[in-house]
């Protein structure tokens, strides 16, 4: 299908002055981000529920979205967290006996936008071309669209170096889940359901705290240990608030267990820098080695920014790295009862390889209690 744009209804404009005319679906508007693409061929629903999509314009390039529908199980946070999506193909109507509501109908409640009739192959390999990261502003309107003033708000977009993004992304209030022999206080940078539930999972009383809690009243529940939770935005603009604390709580010798943004984190209160990624990682089929075993797994991931690896003190031994760039994937502190992984073991979407992660921190926390 063509499109011109004296009659464009819907429009994607990148920083750099590229439009891809389009067609568009779900809510009228218009919404800026980084761009980024996720391969997975299967969960959407968790994908734009993940609160570490907070501000960003996903790109699916599986063709068939919408095909299962949704349902509230699968959700990962409140509603949709990502700013808007685009598609290869018009979404399909649901055919799957989960289906409790069509796509469309529930992107549209949340005022999401969505385009489609987009080479999705051609913007990803703009976006793997890119040098930190692809920024643009996706609009539909079925009365029309100005492009020349799309391309001024698209110049005028600021890219996520420096911003913390877990102040929005987590929730407002303290949360409880599961009743076990641990107490597991979750440090909430945007933290998914499923990772709340598999710590539940292995026997643990789990009380979720806000990104911004004080140590001393995080320290009132008497946590067993600590958990850093997935998130949003620049980890060292995040850490402004989240290394202090983390270091008081490595001090007290509590286990920590991080996950994506909560291991970069984990890795900066243990002196090491993070950097931004040029295209980030994002999907379900990433090849992480085990370097202790030599066992290779497939995971699930979805993250902008890495650990440095020329950054690392002594005191901090590199457990995972990706087969993809040679990344570092996971760390252990030799110091501190403390590990941290850059994938999801949870998965939500994904495969579940590396559920065990959840056991060791449980273990951690028994083998402390113990001494």
């Amino acid at each position: 299908m063509t499109f011109s744009e004296d009659k464009a209804t819907a429009a994607l404009v990148t920083k750099g002055g590229d439009v891809f005319l389009c067609k568009g679906f779900g809510a009228e508007g218009e919404t800026s981000g980084e761009i980024v693409f996720n391969t997975a061929m299967s969960g959407y629903q968790e994908s734009l529920t993940d609160p570490s999509y907070l501000n960003q314009i996903m790109v699916f390039t599986f063709p068939h979205i919408g095909n299962a529908g949704v349902n509230s199980a699968d959700n990962q946070s409140y509603g949709i967290r990502a700013a808007g999506l685009i598609v290869r193909n018009y979404p399909t109507p649901p055919s799957n006996w989960r289906a409790e509501e069509d796509f469309i109908t529930w992107i549209k409640k949340q005022g999401i936008t969505g385009l489609c009739e987009i080479d999705t192959r051609a913007l990803v390999k703009k976006i793997r071309a890119s040098k930190g990261g692809l920024y643009g502003i996706i609009a539909y309107n079925e009365n029309g669209l100005d492009i020349e003033d799309l391309k001024r708000k698209a110049t005028a977009i600021q890219p996520a170096e420096g911003e913390d993004m877990a102040k929005e992304a987590t929730f407002k209030t303290i949360r409880a889940a599961g009743v076990g022999s641990l107490r597991v206080a979750v440090m909430d940078y945007g933290v998914k359901q499923e990772i709340i539930d598999d710590i539940v999972d292995v026997g643990c009383d789990v009380k979720v705290f806000p990104a911004e809690t004080s140590f001393d009243e995080v320290m009132q529940f008497s946590p067993d240990g600590v958990f850093l939770s997935n998130g949003p935005g620049d980890p060292e603009a995040t850490g402004e608030y989240a290394i202090p604390f983390i270091k008081r709580v490595l001090e007290k010798k509590i286990p920590v267990f991080g996950i994506c943004l909560g291991h970069q984190m984990l890795a900066l209160a243990l002196g090491a820098k993070t950097v931004k990624m040029p295209k980030g990682h994002r999907g379900e089929n990433h090849p992480v080695q085990d370097l202790r075993t030599g066992k290779v797994f497939i995971t699930s991931q979805n993250h902008g920014f890495c650990v440095d690896k020329d950054s690392l003190p002594d005191d901090i031994q590199v457990t995972h790295k990706s087969l993809f760039d040679d990344s570092i994937e996971g760390i252990r502190s030799t110091k501190y009862p403390a590990f941290s992984v850059q994938y999801h073991p949870e998965a939500s979407p994904g495969p579940n390889d590396c559920k065990q992660h959840f056991k060791e921190f449980a273990e951690l926390m028994k083998n402390a209690k113990k001494n």
